[in-house]
């Protein structure tokens, strides 16, 4: 696909943590939801068990979307499965979505469900850091992908697209040595001192710290794709507004365009106005039936 064509063709919807203002995120009920909304693809992230398993988790403890509480990786995935994911969110699940305890996810319950799309459909894996793996998290991403037949070379996995994003440089590094820079997503947010204490609650010392750390690695992120060594730039929306003149540049520069989290009839419309190429959203249903009325 060309420049061009990128420019009259709609954006991609992904779904965010699947259809999560729906259902819970990252259940089977969100990735059933997801796909029956018409969702591209659909994203995950992820984190490693105390047994090296790869399961579908956001926050690195369990506190905030299970009855269960402590970091994921000090759990097997037997004592994960034993917990409730869904609950909180308070929304009735289809009979057809299954029941409580089916909606927890490891990776390759989400292969098996997108094998199931009856369509060609996206995937977009979060590797999340810190983690107290290190890197192996990526080494044991894609060993679980290359015994489902997932082939780096295209990035495909039967009908699934894969691509692979993260915040970490240090993980997108680790990534790159094995799949092609079409496929790697570089995210980029934008870090305030005020912002970090403010959301983490932290103290001025503390709070500057870490600020410190995560503006590098905005620093970091901004450098590589300055330098086009991931295909694909992944800021948050926050970040496109903000920093209107690296959005221009990178894509000027041939970069693929993923924007999280985009909700709003605003952002849909300024992503749009872009020339973005990919929207995730927690609500595709309603991002896609945008997007066929105004294009």
């Amino acid at each position: 696909m060309t420049s061009d064509d990128f420019a009259t063709a709609r954006p991609k919807v992904y779904a965010h943590r699947g259809s999560s203002a729906a259902f819970a995120e990252h259940t089977r009920a969100a990735y059933l939801r997801a796909i029956a909304d018409g969702a591209d693809g659909v994203e995950c992230d992820v984190h490693l068990t105390r047994d090296q398993h790869v399961v579908l988790l956001h926050d690195a403890n369990l506190d905030r979307t299970s009855t269960g509480t402590g970091p994921v990786a000090e759990h097997t995935l037997e004592e994960l499965r034993g917990l409730d994911f869904s609950s909180w969110k308070g929304a009735r699940i289809p009979e057809t979505y299954g029941g409580v305890a089916d909606q927890f996810l490891t990776l390759p319950e989400l292969l098996d469900i997108l094998r199931g799309a009856g369509r060609d459909i996206g995937l977009a894996i979060e590797l999340k850091h810190p983690s107290p793996y290190g890197l192996k998290l990526e080494d044991r991403v894609l060993a679980v992908l290359a015994e489902a037949g997932w082939k780096p070379e295209d990035s495909r996995l039967e009908n699934i697209l894969v691509s692979f994003m993260s915040f970490d440089s240090d993980s997108v590094q680790r990534l790159l040595e094995t799949v092609p820079a079409q496929h790697v997503c570089q995210l980029v947010d934008d870090y305030t001192v005020q912002e970090i204490r403010e959301e983490l609650g932290l103290g001025f010392l503390t709070g500057g710290a870490v600020a410190n750390v995560m503006k590098a690695m905005q620093e970091d992120a901004e450098r590589v794709l300055d330098e086009g060594q991931a295909g694909i730039a992944g800021p948050g929306i926050d970040y496109v507004r903000e920093h209107a003149r690296n959005v221009q540049r990178w894509l000027e520069a041939g970069r693929v365009f993923r924007v999280w989290t985009v909700d709003s009839e605003k952002d849909v419309a300024l992503c749009q106005g872009l020339g973005i190429h990919e929207i995730t959203t927690n609500k595709p249903a309603q991002v896609l039936a945008q997007l066929m009325v105004s294009s």
